[in-house]
């Protein structure tokens, strides 16, 4: 394979990773925002479902058409993505609370800002690690 081919494989894949998350993102906030507004459960409690929901959705999207994998190990590769996705769960909170709590921007501001910045850790950690080989 060569230069040009990886470069060009790794961008395709970059971008499905992003269409992928931007669907994640409509299921994240769709169930953080029924969590906190319509069921009244605290903010971080619902933003972690939202989240959670959201991961489990973008694990099975990305396995199968961003990194078409076909490894049979299913639960140790969504394991992997999981164990990525709960660092992320953190700095994710984090973020929310820094922009949220600390800054004072609008809690779904936050929200966008914080799962841009998860979103980067999320495609690496998941491409070198999750899906690599």
């Amino acid at each position: 394979m060569s230069t040009a081919d990886f470069n060009a494989e790794f961008f395709l894949k970059f971008v499905k990773f992003g269409i992928v998350g931007f669907s994640g993102i409509f299921v994240d906030f769709g169930i953080t925002f029924l969590c906190k507004e319509k069921l009244k459960i605290q903010k971080y409690v619902a933003n972690s479902l939202g989240f959670t929901a959201a991961t489990i959705s973008n694990y099975i999207l990305n396995r199968f058409w961003t990194f078409q994998s076909h490894d049979k190990a299913q639960l140790l590769q969504f394991g992997k993505f999981f164990g990525i996705a709960l660092i992320g769960l953190v700095l994710n909170n984090l973020l929310i609370y820094l922009f949220n709590d600390k800054l004072k921007f609008n809690f779904y501001l936050s929200k966008v800002f914080a799962i841009a910045i998860v979103s980067v850790w999320n495609f690496f950690a998941n491409y070198l690690y999750t899906f690599a080989g």
